[in-house]
């Protein structure tokens, strides 16, 4: 009989940096509440899928039966940190935070593989960081070469992994703009009209070099709301690609620049982003930096003025700046980090509605990942395409001519699967909607008082 010393002692047995709160992990009940809202789960059936299998490894490597090796950070790495787990969950266990934290304690063990450190570190560190690469994709698309890679990668893609990577990646590649938005950008844009707000805008790196449109309407909604709006040059990424891929350092590393530039601004009413992977990460800076005596304080002050755009303009809209007809049959994708990390998903519906014309059809599942998630859809494309295959049918099953979401990820990949798939679907930021709408009312002013503002379909020549 064994003695009381060759005992595992229960609790505890292994610490290191990064690792996940061993207190945090112990709350899991395994109800399987997850499970029925886990993607990666209801794709594999895998327990070690599921958010309750990725938190019990955890809780293994950490009461030492199991090292964190390479296998477990697959299946870390495999989650899509859509947090629908934490929304459900009875417990209110973060689940997505630990799982993050599962992978940042990896990382701290075994380096970074060199592609994160160059695309992540380098490149995705700020939208000017991002213009060397932005530079060759628009010389790419200015001399035709998608039309000889597309079919090249597509004959290949079955070959390699890398060549599927490199197939997803011109996939979600939209028409560049001709420059980033943030190069053309004042320091202030000022209100149309009487000033009612100053808010400072939060420029996405994506929407900035990729989606500039997107975000030039948004420019234009808020000045029309009467919103001065202050662009910081300094600003840098969010933070939120190097939080997802395990490099807490650089995550923090950007935080703190971002607080040191927006508190520069202290009349600011709120700052504003219509990137909801953004606000999403700029609301948990307090999180990212817990330990921080100095910044923790100044991250709390700065995520309680954090407003994603479409919380922002359902608060502020009001009927002092008449709103045109746009008469589209509308379906609405909600974005993983608007609905599940900030818990916003009434807002948008609530400005799309505010839209005379605009017919708002329910679209199933709407809060289901669409594969994006980051950088998910280039580190795992087999598991990203399934989700996404079911987001394109779904929408389709719609009717609708236009689906609308508020991320940029979610954009370029659901862009993308309508293209795939043969399905005639415009996708839209909920800013250029309204945008849309708030031309149709000047450009045609009512002959009476007491009219309404409308505008005809054919009056106005969609870009795409």
């Amino acid at each position: 009989m064994s003695s009381l010393l060759e005992r595992t002692i229960p609790g505890q047995q292994v610490t290191g940096p990064e690792l996940p709160d061993y207190d945090q992990l112990q709350r899991c009940i395994h109800c399987g509440r997850c499970l029925p809202v886990c993607p990666t789960y209801q794709e594999t059936l895998l327990e070690m899928m599921s958010p309750r299998g990725r938190l019990a490894l955890l809780r293994a490597v950490e009461d030492g039966k199991i090292g964190l090796t390479a296998q477990i950070a697959d299946y870390l790495y495999s989650c899509l940190d859509c947090r629908a787990c934490n929304v459900v969950c009875p417990a209110e266990v973060p689940i997505g935070e630990l799982i993050l934290q599962g992978r940042a304690a990896y990382a701290e063990q075994v380096g970074r593989p060199w592609w994160g450190r160059l695309i992540l570190d380098r490149f995705l560190s700020s939208a000017r960081a991002l213009e060397p690469v932005m530079k060759l994709a628009r010389l790419y698309q200015r001399l035709g070469l998608p039309h000889v890679a597309r079919p090249l990668l597509r004959a290949l893609k079955d070959r390699h992994s890398i060549f599927q990577v490199l197939y997803h990646m011109e996939g979600l590649l939209p028409k560049l703009p001709d420059r980033p938005l943030h190069v053309r950008l004042e320091e202030i844009t000022p209100a149309r009209g009487q000033r009612r707000y100053r808010v400072g805008f939060f420029l996405g790196c994506m929407m900035s070099q990729v989606l500039a449109d997107a975000s030039q309407a948004t420019i234009r909604v808020l000045t029309r709301n009467g919103c001065e709006v202050v662009t910081p040059h300094d600003q840098v990424c969010c933070g939120a690609p190097h939080e997802d891929q395990g490099n807490k350092r650089k995550a923090r590393e950007l935080a703190r620049r971002n607080i040191d530039v927006f508190s520069r601004y202290h009349d600011l009413d709120v700052i504003v982003t219509d990137c909801a992977a953004c606000a999403g990460m700029l609301k948990e800076y307090p999180h990212l930096l817990r330990d921080d005596p100095e910044y923790y304080p100044r991250a709390v002050a700065m995520a309680h003025r954090v407003r994603d755009i479409s919380e922002w303009l359902a608060e502020i809209i009001d009927d002092s700046t008449p709103i045109g007809e746009v008469p589209r049959a509308v379906t609405y994708h909600e974005p993983c980090h608007l609905a599940n990390v900030q818990g916003i998903r009434e807002q948008p519906v609530q400005v799309l509605r505010k839209i005379p014309g605009l017919e708002l059809r329910p679209l199933r599942d709407s809060t289901r990942c669409c594969g994006s998630a980051g950088i998910y859809n280039l580190t795992h494309p087999e598991m990203s395409n399934r989700l996404l295959a079911d987001k394109i049918q779904k929408i389709a099953e719609t009717g609708a001519d236009t689906v609308v979401t508020g991320n940029p990820g979610c954009v370029l990949q659901i862009q993308m699967g309508l293209r795939e798939h043969g399905v005639p679907v415009r996708v839209r930021h909920l800013t250029q909607v309204l945008d849309e709408a708030y031309e149709h009312a000047q450009s045609q002013p009512p002959a009476d008082a007491n009219e309404e503002w409308v505008i005809h379909a054919n009056s106005r020549t969609d870009p795409n």
